[in-house]
């Protein structure tokens, strides 16, 4: 079966898990639009890594949609498969690799794009039977490799450009890419040499794409890049249309649209305070995605990375005294080649005084190409490994006690899934697939995916809440 928007937790900027059974179009076949006439051709994708490889296959699928492809959710009725994958780990690059096999040896046409692609021989040395292959975010050339693998039949009276893109996760929310690249030179991180360096997307562009997506009912808009606070920096802020490229201006922008904003890979430059107030006035949610890594300063400058770890903390609570409300999540690396037991200790206090909302954690490991390969001093994995368990113990104890401190209160959430056991919510502090949910039991009969409703929060676990529906929503 075509796993068509598996997500692999394998970008330490990205961060994201894999998609529940429930979201992915091979399982939950609904969502995917199939070949409607005789003699349609048909296209298949498997898409791997971050969300903004996720926007990528988005982007393709619809493309062709246009061309007059449908799509297949089975490998048995695509007439040529696309692999998106991922390359960032080495872990990745062996998921990609067993992607593309599973689906050489069940459908036997594949065509291989995304971030492993930009080492194109690496990919035919493991699997010289793939008919191309293309680098990330190449979307014209992936259109030519499917026209000539499987060329197009479009008829003129059925096959119209889509009122609405092919979308890869639920009608309710979707992911809103602003740039691609990056301009950081992060020892660990190969990112800018797979997908080059920071280019944003026009402002006015990107408002066109989110006006639409919330025209088709979406209500929550994830904005992601590779460093979403740099946004417009490489074109100078320009201003085109009324609408300037930066990402003050762009959230508040965004935050007129009626829907739910979320920011996510926002470094803490100094004019990310400047969003705090718009996140105050509900203009966009009060949460931030910041990719901190460490707290050691030795540890970050190994890093390349800034390491102003005092000046952090302190616009850590300048966030708090401008919007109390505010979520704070972040990604960290244990276990960096010449990490001490001192170093690392920092970093578990430096999260005592953080006490940040949401936190993931990765073990250090070599990336192919990455400068960190060459540093000396890597700790050993069974050290990496004890490292990663005593952070996320304290981590644990951080939300459980973040979370218990919600009992009681009555605040908005956005409904996911509806069963007959029960509603999975998430709030405004949890982000889907990657941070917590709120579970409704009781009293849930008129609700529906999609809805923001309120509820009373009477129970807390270590990541997630339970509540029951408020009398205003009931």
């Amino acid at each position: 079966m075509l796993g068509l928007s598996v997500l692999s937790a394998v970008d330490y900027n990205a961060s994201m898990s894999t998609n529940p059974a429930s979201l992915r179009p091979d399982i939950a076949k609904s969502r995917l639009p199939v070949a409607t006439r005789q003699g349609q051709p048909s296209i298949g994708m498997v898409s791997l890594g971050c969300p903004k490889a996720l926007v990528d296959s988005e982007r393709i699928l619809t493309r062709l949609r246009a061309e007059g492809y449908g799509i297949s959710p089975d490998y048995a009725g695509a007439d040529a498969v696309i692999v998106n994958t991922c390359g960032f780990l080495d872990s990745a690059k062996a998921e990609s690799l067993e992607a593309i096999g599973e689906a050489l040896s069940q459908n036997g046409k594949v065509l291989v794009t995304g971030c492993l692609g930009a080492d194109p021989e690496y990919i035919t040395g493991a699997h010289p039977k793939v008919l191309a292959v293309t680098g990330p975010h190449q979307y014209e050339q992936v259109l030519d490799a499917v026209h000539a693998a499987v060329p197009p039949k479009p008829d003129p009276d059925i096959d119209l450009l889509p009122a609405s893109a092919v979308t890869l996760t639920p009608r309710h929310y979707s992911y809103l890419k602003i740039s691609e690249g990056c301009n950081h030179k992060c020892k660990f991180c190969i990112i800018p040499d797979m997908r080059g360096r920071l280019a944003s997307r026009p402002a006015h562009a990107i408002l066109r794409e989110a006006e639409k997506l919330v025209a088709n009912g979406v209500r929550e808009l994830l904005v992601i890049s590779q460093d979403t606070s740099a946004y417009g920096l490489d074109i100078k802020y320009k201003e085109d249309r009324g609408h300037r490229a930066h990402i003050i201006d762009l959230a508040r922008d965004l935050g007129t649209l009626g829907a739910w904003v979320r920011l996510h890979y926002v470094y803490p430059y100094p004019h990310v305070r400047k969003l705090i107030p718009l996140m105050a006035e509900g203009l966009v949610l009060p949460y931030l995605d910041i990719p901190f890594q460490h707290a050691h300063p030795d540890v970050l400058r190994r890093m390349a990375r800034p390491a102003a770890v005092a000046k952090t903390l302190d616009e850590i609570v300048a966030w708090r005294d401008i919007c109390p409300e505010i979520a704070l999540r972040s990604t960290f690396i244990v276990g960096y080649p010449g990490e001490t037991e001192a170093e690392f200790q920092t970093l578990l206090d430096w999260l005592d005084e953080a006490q940040l909302d949401r936190v993931g954690c990765f073990q250090y490991e070599n990336v192919d190409g990455a400068r960190s390969n060459a540093l000396p001093d890597h700790v050993p994995a069974e050290v990496k490994q004890d490292r990663w368990d005593r952070f996320m113990k304290k981590s644990q104890v951080i939300s459980e006690a973040k979370l218990a401190a919600k009992v009681g209160q009555v605040i908005e959430v956005i409904v996911d899934e509806v069963d007959a056991d029960g509603v999975t919510c998430r709030t405004k502090a949890d982000a889907p697939e990657i941070d917590g949910n709120l579970f409704i039991d009781t009293g849930f009969e008129a609700v529906k995916v999609g809805d923001i409703v309120t509820v009373e929060v009477d129970e807390a676990g270590e990541y997630d809440l339970w509540g029951r529906l408020h009398p205003v929503d009931s």
